[in-house]
């Protein structure tokens, strides 16, 4: 896959609509991108967090151990950006993802990605939205589970 190709990719992401070219050119040149089969983990719960992954193709499940066994917290596809919270935080992973379909995503490093947050405030609005939305979402899940 090109530069140019993987640029074009980058622009369909509703997170990156708003940066310039040249910066997208040096995100993909700067990320590595990573294909992973149906059951295959993306990162494991207590692992390092050491990159966020954009995912292209295909989808993920997000999920915890709980007493009866693996709950679901999310189902994530395409255009999806997942580990940026063990980056935030900087703490281990807080989750254990799975590919469910065969899946291509896009590794960028802790360090790119902080770059990019610290950049273009846009992006880090966007990231904070999207984690209210996952918090607000759990929240409703593990409410029903009780009641």
């Amino acid at each position: 896959m090109t530069l140019e190709t993987e640029v074009s990719s980058l622009r369909q992401v509703p997170l990156f609509r708003g940066v310039e070219p040249s910066r997208l050119k040096l995100l993909a040149f700067t990320s590595e991108r990573v294909h992973f089969e149906a059951g295959q983990g993306l990162f494991a719960r207590g692992d390092t967090a050491d990159a966020a992954y954009l995912i292209l193709e295909g989808e993920a499940e997000v999920s915890i151990d709980g007493p009866q066994g693996p709950f679901r917290l999310a189902l994530l596809g395409a255009n999806a950006l997942l580990g940026e919270m063990g980056i935030l935080a900087e703490q281990p992973r807080s989750a254990t993802v799975t590919a469910l379909t065969p899946l291509t995503a896009l590794r960028i490093d802790r360090t790119v990605f902080l770059e990019l947050l610290a950049q273009f405030p846009q992006i880090g609005i966007a990231v904070m939205r999207e984690l209210a939305l996952r918090l607000e979402q759990t929240n409703q899940q593990l409410a029903q589970r009780q009641g």
